[in-house]
Parts: structure tokens; C-alpha cells; sequence
């Protein structure tokens, strides 16, 4: 369970995500697709195709983080 600060806003990628991408590849398509910066320090929710599986994405200071979850 993620505790998430005052004023951190979650951003939701609308379709489907290749869950294969790593660290790097959300955030780049957190630039591409979302048209945000992935250090700001907010939430980025990215889902694959059948709409099982969550990646978020997000910037502490110590450092990039991704946490995944599978519905099973």
C-alpha cells in the first residue's frame, strides 16, 4: 500500500502498456504519451491490454521506483 503526500497528483495512462518495459521505458513514455515530467514527484498508473496487471511509476529523491500488481 503506497501512502501518497499532499498534492501529489496520480496520472492515469488511458490504453493498453507493454508491461515488459522497465523503469526507463515508463518514463519515457510518461514524456511521450503523458506529456509530463516523471521526476515531479507524482503518480503514473500505466495497465496492459486485458486490464489485470498495474505498473506505477513514481520519483522519491532517493530515486526512481516502480511497484507492479497482478490481479490473480
Amino acid at each position: 500500500m503506497l501512502t501518497v503526500p499532499h498534492g501529489v497528483r496520480i496520472y492515469l495512462a488511458c490504453g493498453a502498456t507493454d508491461m515488459r518495459k522497465a523503469i526507463d521505458g515508463l518514463a519515457a513514455q510518461t514524456r511521450s504519451v503523458l506529456d509530463r515530467d516523471p521526476f515531479a514527484g507524482h503518480l503514473f498508473v500505466f495497465c496492459n491490454r486485458r486490464r489485470n496487471r498495474l505498473k506505477i511509476l513514481y520519483w522519491e529523491e532517493s530515486g526512481g521506483r516502480g511497484r507492479s500488481k497482478a490481479d490473480r
